[in-house]
């Protein structure tokens, strides 16, 4: 089986999650790997985890590291991809052979012009739109599907099973950025949302 779509899974931090998602078949997990992250999976962790795992790449997320200390960070992890805030990073990074990920709250998304997005796009850098707001606005999904027409994006709010396949309809995204969640207790999880989302997305090959 397969995904209909590109999906990154946030925020990894237990193995459960990622047994999970990898055997739904995700294109990428994203660990937190700043040390005073909330979520921050150090490097010996983070290889625990995947030392289980085949058929996923992994993404570095990051916010407002300088290249230098995101260089130094990536020594002790094995990852493909990388997440951050500074375009100008990205872009340098993207030179250097890693994959991009240009992260960016919908409040502050007016800043990314036409002209910035399809720069993104020459560039090969993937745009994930975020926002605290659980429900998209009608002006909120407009300028996803603005974006979403000039370079390739991520959205990672506003997608819920009930209203998953008409989203994924209008607006031509490269993918989704789903949430991943916390342990109850070591090996159980109540995956809920996620579980419905990656469900209503499996095609048969």
């Amino acid at each position: 089986m397969a995904l209909s779509t590109f999906v990154k899974i946030n925020s990894v931090n237990n193995l459960t999650d990622a047994r999970y998602c990898a055997g739904m078949y995700v294109d990428l997990l994203g660990f937190e790997i700043s040390p005073n992250a909330e979520k921050s999976i150090d490097p010996q962790t983070f290889k625990e985890i995947t030392g289980w795992l085949s058929g996923v790449e992994y993404a570095a997320e990051l916010e407002n590291e300088s290249e230098e200390e995101v260089l130094r960070l990536l020594t002790d992890y094995d990852m493909q991809w990388v997440e951050h805030k500074s375009i100008d990073l990205l872009v340098s990074l993207r030179e250097k052979g890693f994959n991009c990920i240009y992260k960016q709250d919908l409040t502050h998304v007016k800043s990314v012009k036409t002209e910035l997005a399809e720069d993104l796009k020459s560039k090969g850098i993937y745009l994930h739109l975020t926002s605290k707001n659980k429900e998209l606005s009608e002006r909120e999904l407009e300028l996803v599907r603005q974006l979403a027409g000039s370079c390739d994006v991520l959205l990672g709010s506003g997608i819920s099973p009930q209203n998953l396949q008409e989203t994924l309809e209008s607006i031509s995204l490269k993918g989704l950025a789903l949430n991943a969640g916390d342990e109850i207790k070591p090996g159980l999880k109540d995956f809920d949302e996620l579980a419905d989302i990656l469900e209503s997305l499996e095609i048969e090959d």
